[in-house]
């Protein structure tokens, strides 16, 4: 049996982004454009979608959020503060 999602989300990242994002004070159209300049192709419904934790985020979309982020990888996927 696949599993789709965790705790009725599809990602652990997604409050993590949004709190990072909101810290450095970035719309979601910001930070999508900031991965746009670093060749990661993503719209501002698709930071929604990962915030809102109804979309997969695949691993070099991970890296590229923690990069424009300037967030430690590890505290994007830790268990810590899951809601």
């Amino acid at each position: 049996m696949k599993i789709y999602d965790f705790n009725g989300r599809k990602n652990l990242c997604g409050s993590k982004v949004r709190k990072a994002r909101k810290e450095r004070k970035l719309s979601q159209s910001e930070l999508a454009a900031q991965l746009q300049l670093n060749g990661v192709i993503l719209e501002r419904d698709s930071i929604s979608r990962i915030e809102a934790g109804t979309r997969f985020v695949t691993d070099y979309e991970l890296i590229m959020l923690a990069k424009v982020l300037k967030v430690d990888l590890n505290s994007l996927i830790s268990l810590s503060d899951i809601s």
